[in-house]
């Protein structure tokens, strides 16, 4: 009963916050463009930087958990590629939608609430992998065509890579930077559960039965394969608990802006996303029982 109560005190800010944001969505359908770009522009990567540039992060104690993320995401990839093409699902649209999850507004605050601050660089460190990988892979999937060289001007990219040179070569930020960015990047967490609320107060489902063969597809193909890596890996408590959350996650709604963006059968991937956050509902909080 105390494992109970403990995982719906966890669940309930983030599935508030959201319904909040959903609510006022649907009364005053706001334009969220500046926001997100202030969000990827400004707050996460604050965020991250600070992260990854304060004292206590050595990013080499969490090689581990990084290897474990990426063959998670690899091989969930596989899975939904298979699924796909035998279901006759289009893949480009389909197999981004399965792979790259919300790990930035709903992971995070997730973290924060289950494990506490001192696994939050831990989970930045995840969400630095698959925001990669998103970024590059992700968009060679979704339009095999399309140019990824932009890229390499995002805010974010360059994040990542100075607080990995910052881990690497034993630097840190002095406090009065690394608490302004901290107080910048803090911000992200709250506005990002925030903006997926009205996010899909703008979402219309055509297609419930992708829906729900993605968002049961989703987690459990990502939990099969994080499961054993828990085992396998040399891996502390806390970060096989997280490793098990991190793959319970619904689908990002990134998948569908770029969709939308690229011409990848957004119908599909609207769906997708929709019913696997509804799912969410249960399966982050079996993760979270799981993990606990």
């Amino acid at each position: 009963m105390d494992l109970f109560i403990r995982i719906i005190g966890i669940i309930t800010p983030v599935l508030v916050v959201s319904a909040i944001g959903f609510g006022y969505g649907r009364i005053a359908k706001p334009d969220m463009r500046w926001v997100n770009r202030l969000s990827v522009d400004v707050l996460f990567p604050a965020l991250i930087f600070s992260a990854m540039a304060a004292k206590d992060f050595h990013i080499v104690e969490y090689l581990p958990l990084l290897l474990g993320s990426i063959i998670m995401l690899f091989g969930s990839g596989l899975i939904a590629w298979g699924v796909a093409r035998l279901l006759k699902y289009s893949v480009p649209a389909f197999v981004p939608a399965m792979v790259f999850s919300n790990v930035a507004n709903m992971g995070l605050p997730l973290t924060l609430f289950a494990f506490g601050a001192d696994l939050l660089p831990a989970a930045v460190s995840i969400f630095m992998i698959f925001s990669l990988i998103h970024f590059t892979l992700g968009i060679r999937i979704c339009a095999p065509g399309t140019d990824i060289r932009g890229t390499l001007k995002s805010p974010m990219l360059w994040a990542m890579i100075l607080g990995v040179l910052m881990s690497l070569a034993g630097l840190a930020l002095p406090d009065w930077l690394a608490s302004s960015l901290r107080m910048i990047g803090d911000a992200a967490i709250p506005l990002g559960l925030f903006a997926l609320g009205v996010g899909f107060s703008t979402f219309r489902v055509s297609n419930w039965s992708i829906g729900i063969v993605g968002a049961v597809l989703c987690p459990i193909s990502s939990l099969l394969i994080a499961w054993p890596l828990t085992k396998l890996l040399p891996l502390t408590p806390p970060m096989q608990g997280l490793l098990i959350l991190y793959a319970a996650l619904p689908p990002a709604v990134m998948n569908y802006i770029f969709a939308e963006r690229y011409g990848q059968d957004p119908g599909l991937v609207s769906a997708i996303v929709v019913v696997g956050n509804i799912a969410s509902l249960i399966f982050v909080p079996l993760a979270l029982y799981i993990a606990l």
